[in-house]
């Protein structure tokens, strides 16, 4: 029998493509499982993992410690390193058997190769780079009203979209937002005709559940038919080199003291400011869009909409205004601390601590408190 993409009907259940390497679980993994069980509550359907790889059933039950009712693992020697052909293959005949409603993956470096490649194979949307999901639109109204401009009437007047000239009920919709025009603007996007609808998700956006024990017991493992030979792949992977690069890792960071424009005087200096109160903190440096685009700090240092979406302990922004992008990608910090000369700067707006003053003078005074409060213990 033929895939049908456009009979809603038959597809059904939530899936998260859970990504390994050599074995082990990515972290985005269980970001997505945890945001998964949200949206499968809302639709009042099951939460699946779908888990590729070889001999990788041992890792599956942790899955279920997220809030995965079940993983589908496909374990294959062909599958245990990543492939575009093997796994776009495998997959998309699972989903054409099975029929998930919703496909999320995480925009990893596989992720934002798979996905695409999966989507037209299926003849289905995918929206890319999501940093926020909902389909129970009293939620997604909720959300609108706090993080959009759009007026009341506006928000309110949802739930019914023109397709095709028809009018269509978005209430079981995905909704899937994301930035565009560089972080200016964000855009819901709905896939209204076709299944599965599909997303990648930015990795860092989506808060993990605590992990429970008696779920993940509880959590059914299943093995799909497919089938997978070397016919079906036109690459083989020779040998795997790792590169040797070191990135600063601002998602899995307790402690992170970003600067802005604000350190343009001295830009050296205020760099190092920064990197001195990161290493009493315990943690790393990050930096706004503007500091990345003027080449002060690499790419790997950002955090914002276009950069990287953060939840440390605590946050500290040296001379950072608080652009709505850069908020939008630290606002969930649990302590936020913000240094800017300006007393009306918008970072002071979610600032746990605001100190109005020349960040070139306040941060060693911060540093060295710091150093002095560690001493005395």
């Amino acid at each position: 029998m033929a895939f049908n993409n456009t009979d809603l009907a038959a597809f059904k259940d939530v899936w998260v493509f859970c990504e390994q390497r050599e074995g082990k679980l990515m972290p985005t993994d269980f970001e997505l499982i945890s945001e998964g069980r949200r949206l499968a509550d809302e639709l009042g359907v099951d939460l699946c993992g779908l888990l590729l790889g070889d001999n990788v059933e041992g890792i599956a039950k942790e899955l279920g410690g997220y809030g995965a009712d079940k993983v589908y693992v496909c374990d294959h020697p062909l599958l245990k390193t990543y492939t575009t052909d093997a796994y776009a293959k495998v997959i998309c005949d699972v989903i054409e058997d099975l029929k998930p409603e919703a496909f999320l993956i995480g925009a990893t470096n596989i992720g934002r190769d798979l996905g695409p490649r999966c989507a037209a194979r299926l003849h289905t949307g995918l929206c890319a780079d999501c940093t926020h999901l909902d389909v129970d639109m009293g939620i997604y109204k909720d959300f609108l009203r706090e993080a959009s401009t759009l007026p009341e009437e506006k928000i309110e007047g949802m739930g019914v979209a023109k397709v095709l000239g028809q009018d269509h009920d978005v209430s079981r919709d995905l909704k899937m937002t994301r930035p565009a025009f560089g972080g200016h603007l964000m855009a819901s996007i709905i896939c209204p005709r076709f299944r599965p609808t599909m997303a990648t998700v930015r990795p860092g956006v989506m808060k993990k559940a605590p992990f429970d024990q008696a779920k993940a017991d509880a959590c059914e493992i299943v093995k799909p038919a497919f089938s997978l030979s070397e016919a079906d792949m036109e690459t083989e992977v020779v040998e795997v080199v790792k590169a040797a690069k070191k990135l600063v890792d601002l998602i899995g960071a307790d402690f992170i003291v970003s600067v802005g424009r604000g350190i343009s005087k001295d830009v050296e200096g205020g760099i190092k400011l920064a990197e001195e109160l990161a290493a009493e903190l315990g943690g790393v440096v990050g930096g706004s869009r503007a500091v990345i685009d003027s080449g002060w700090l690499s790419a790997d240092h950002q955090v914002g909409q276009t950069g990287k979406t953060v939840h440390p302990k605590v946050y500290v922004a040296l001379g950072i205004s608080g652009a709505i992008q850069h908020k939008a990608g630290m606002q969930d910090s649990e302590c936020i601390i913000a240094v800017n000369k300006n007393d009306t700067a918008p970072i002071f707006e979610i600032a746990d601590y605001g100190i109005c003053g020349d960040l070139f003078k306040v941060t060693p005074m911060l540093t060295e408190a710091i150093r002095a409060a560690k001493a005395a213990k």
